[in-house]
């Protein structure tokens, strides 16, 4: 592919940023188009990416007009009919997917890829600034905006490492040609794209034939995937108890939880200390700690302060008020998003506020999402003492005949519970009696979060 010139349709989508960034870095001339401005699009128009936001042909600049000096990039989230990509079409184009281009990073350099369910955002993130914080470093293209440098995107030209968020919507993750390859979870989910359990399984399972001969593949222990590898690459489990990579000497208390790092021979690094200390980054820690093991870059020293200081990605539980209890308040944001993901959310809430009252504001994401998982939502948000629904958040669905947030709050359970829109969330959530709120889902939730802080830190 020519880097001359590359055009990004979806250019505001965090995984592309990604890509722009890398790109510019390189000294390639980057555009592209977005439906919505954003912070991220202002960010990357002051970057020197040219962005623009009508869709129309006539919008494309006339140095990325050329297919023999023009890579055009999108994503599967983009519609087919959208003038400006009916026109790279229609004129000797041939628009590639993000993860083609991901793909032929992994081709260049050792790819340590991050695929499952959920948990593939943070795993990655830790796993890039455990590399980052090392003599080794790494290119780093993840799903969130890592909290420790207010990027998504790492550079480091020097090194030959490059960390990457797997994601297996639309098979993407198909594009990869992974060192080492890290799975976290395998429960279903787009079956919008896959239609079946056994079908995204069986996605994962092709997933992990791409790693290269001589390579790694880290699974979690007690998942249904049957790896499919080549010969020559070796297969680890690991979990936050058991494994070939797992935590010893878990200790939990005042707001810390520490462990020591062990693998086949032993204890690797002790004492971790988590930057961010909730349960299952017990288990996230362990995979990015494995990880970098098996790519032969585990420095203890390094990896112990790595830990410690490891602030989170945006929106992977961040807290956005700690005022003391009894009597403040806490509000916590998660991208959870998957019951699996919520039901683990609210878990890791209870356990680090045990006896406090929790409010869970929960915006669903898609209307298939819903429609394919609504009682195990609503199983999920049961765990809560109090519960706030909003509309579904449809992101790139038209809506679905009988599909809205009903379904889920009808089969709520045993807490209270009520339904409101995004623009009366504030006033919703100042009324409520709560201790502790957690506001999840991956839409646009998240936006209310200014205001709702400022309206709670005032009472």
């Amino acid at each position: 592919m020519t880097t001359e010139n590359i055009y990004f349709i979806g250019a505001g989508g965090i995984g592309m940023a990604a890509l722009e960034r890398y790109f510019l870095s390189k000294g390639c001339n980057v555009a592209g188009y977005d439906r919505t401005p954003s912070a991220l699009t202002d960010a990357l128009a002051k970057e020197g990416v040219a962005i623009t936001f009508g869709g129309e042909a006539d919008e494309i600049p006339a140095s990325h007009r050329d297919p023999s000096t023009t890579t055009v990039v999108y994503t599967p989230a983009v519609p087919a009919e959208l003038p400006i990509f009916e026109w790279f079409r229609a004129n000797g184009f041939n628009p590639v997917k993000r993860a083609a281009v991901l793909g032929a990073v992994t081709r260049t350099s050792r790819g340590l890829c991050f695929a499952g369910t959920h948990g593939k955002t943070t795993t990655s993130s830790m796993a890039a600034h455990l590399l980052h914080s090392s003599s080794h470093g790494c290119n780093a293209f993840l799903g969130g905006v890592l909290r420790n440098y207010g990027t998504n995107f790492l550079l480091d030209p020097e090194s030959d490492l490059s960390v990457i968020e797997a994601d297996e919507y639309d098979r993407s993750f198909h594009h990869l040609t992974p060192e080492v390859a890290v799975v976290t979870s395998t429960d279903p989910d787009h079956l919008d794209i896959y239609g079946t359990e056994e079908a995204y399984l069986e996605s994962f399972e092709h997933f992990t034939g791409l790693i290269r001969t001589g390579g790694h593949l880290l699974i979690h222990e007690g998942l249904k995937l049957k790896p499919r590898v080549q010969p020559g690459v070796t297969v680890s489990t690991y979990s936050a108890a058991s494994g070939t990579f797992h935590a010893e000497r878990i200790r939990r208390g005042e707001g810390t939880i520490v462990f020591d790092f062990a693998g086949p021979e032993g204890v690797l690094v002790k004492d971790v200390e988590l930057g961010v200390p909730v349960d299952i980054n017990i288990d996230n820690a362990v995979a990015a700690l494995g990880a970098v093991t098996l790519a032969g870059c585990l420095d203890p020293e390094s990896a112990r302060e790595a830990m410690r200081t490891f602030k989170g990605a945006k929106r992977r539980f961040e807290a956005h008020l700690r005022e003391p209890l009894p009597g403040g308040h806490v509000i916590i944001d998660d991208y959870a998003h998957h019951p699996d993901e919520l039901r683990a959310s609210i878990s890791s809430v209870k356990a680090l506020y045990p006896g406090r009252r929790l409010t869970v504001a929960f915006q669903p994401h898609l209307y298939s999402r819903t429609r394919d998982f609504a009682p195990q939502f609503a199983e999920a948000l049961s765990l809560a003492d109090d519960v706030v629904l909003l509309p579904i958040y449809p992101a790139r669905e038209e809506p679905i005949e009988g599909v809205s947030s009903s379904l889920i709050f009808d089969a709520i359970a045993g807490c209270e519970k009520t339904m409101t829109t995004k623009d009366n969330l504030t006033e919703t959530i100042k009324n409520r009696n709560f201790e502790v709120l957690l506001t999840a889902g991956a839409g646009d939730i998240a936006d209310c979060l200014p205001e709702l802080t400022e309206t709670i830190r005032a009472k």
